[in-house]
């Protein structure tokens, strides 16, 4: 269930309640007639079916109640009433699988935001994933990976180009074009400050560890694990459940990537920082393209039962 909070001028606060009474998925109405004072009106309190969660708000927003009163969304995660079980059943589908998709564009636009702690993010996983590079610790190298926020812009992109929300694609688009130019030159910083203090060896070669010698050169498997991680990293984010997010981030080598390049750059073995730009790019082409064909599914999805829903 998800939980709604309203607050809607007086002239159209009952137009709201009889719209939310005429639901089969809704239960637990309370209405509050002048309890709000900013802005001012009535503040509508209501129980929605995950499932038809989007349907309702698509009505309030056409009665203009975002422009004059507010919508807050909560996730209700445990209820005990008969009538939320009814409006459950009510509601075509599984709970699990619905899509609220202004939770959706609240999660991505939050993490489009190009601030100090991504960039500190997608620079200190760089720097764990090089030193598990030099050291090849399968650990350090999950490690790097696991910190990486880079998947939140890229999935803020997915959303962007399905939505067509311009501003919400450069938000993406700034984060990446930054975070990555970022983090890879401080791994290739790191590991020259390495090699000149002799932490790693001299006779060190990235090329050379068959541990990660797979970060250089992309194949077919290399855009399947991407694209089916895209998949499941966008599924992941749209459910009520986000548990999978962890394992996403591990399939992909899109921070190993980076890492690596750094690396490369800094040693000038130009033949592996040229396979490690064709893995990353690879890597971030196979996300995006997998990201965008999920949402457009779900969209077209959710789009039959808005339209069942107007024929009622």
């Amino acid at each position: 269930m998800v939980h709604l909070r309203i607050v809607a001028p007086t002239g159209r606060s009952e137009r709201v309640v009889e719209l939310l009474e005429a639901s089969e998925s809704t239960a637990n109405l309370v209405c509050l007639p002048g309890a709000a004072r900013k802005p001012a009106g009535d503040v509508i309190l209501c129980d929605v079916a995950r499932e038809d969660a989007s349907v309702i708000i698509d009505d309030l927003r056409e009665l203009e109640i975002p422009v004059d009163g507010s919508i807050a969304i909560e996730q209700i995660d445990s209820h005990l009433s008969a009538g939320s079980t009814r409006a459950i059943r009510a509601a075509r589908g599984a709970p699990s699988d619905a899509v609220v998709w202004e939770e959706v564009e609240a999660r991505t636009s939050e993490s489009t935001e190009l601030g100090g702690h991504f960039l500190i993010f997608m620079v200190l996983s760089c720097l764990i994933a090089a030193i598990g590079i030099y050291l090849e610790s399968p650990i350090l190298i999950i490690g790097g990976m696991v910190v990486g926020p880079e998947f939140g812009p890229l999935a803020g992109l997915c959303v962007a180009i399905v939505d067509r929300r311009h501003d919400v694609a450069l938000r993406s688009l700034a984060a990446l074009a930054l975070g990555f130019p970022l983090a890879i030159g401080a791994a290739c910083l790191f590991t020259l400050a390495a090699d000149a203090t002799g932490l790693i060896g001299e006779d060190f070669e990235s090329s050379a560890h068959l541990l990660t010698d797979f970060i250089s050169h992309p194949d077919t498997f290399s855009f399947i694990v991407a694209a089916l991680a895209g998949g499941a990293g966008v599924l992941s984010l749209t459910s009520a459940k986000s548990g999978a997010l962890i394992g996403v981030l591990i399939s992909v080598t899109t921070i190993l990537a980076a890492a690596n390049i750094g690396i490369a750059f800094a040693l000038g073995d130009w033949s592996e920082w040229r396979g490690s730009i064709a893995q990353l790019a690879v890597n971030l082409s196979a996300i995006v393209l997998a990201g965008v064909g999920t949402l457009q599914v779900q969209r077209s999805l959710y789009r039959r039962r808005r339209r069942r829903h107007r024929a009622r």
